[in-house]
């Protein structure tokens, strides 16, 4: 089972679509942009993660 609760037929069917609507020239610069975006939002949440964590320990 995959995130969401999608099934692999069901993220087949949604590749196939945008592979239909961007064009397979555009799919692997999306993919590109998406892990970038998805590594930047991680790093955003490491950081407030950690940044919360000093301000409890702080508090003690």
């Amino acid at each position: 089972m995959l995130p969401f609760g999608l099934g692999i037929p069901e993220v087949l069917v949604i590749l196939v679509i945008a592979l239909i609507i961007f064009g397979p020239k555009k799919l692997p610069e999306l993919g590109k942009n998406l892990g970038k975006g998805l590594k930047s939002l991680k790093q955003g949440l490491n950081e407030a993660t950690e940044e919360f964590k000093a301000e409890v320990k702080d508090e003690k």
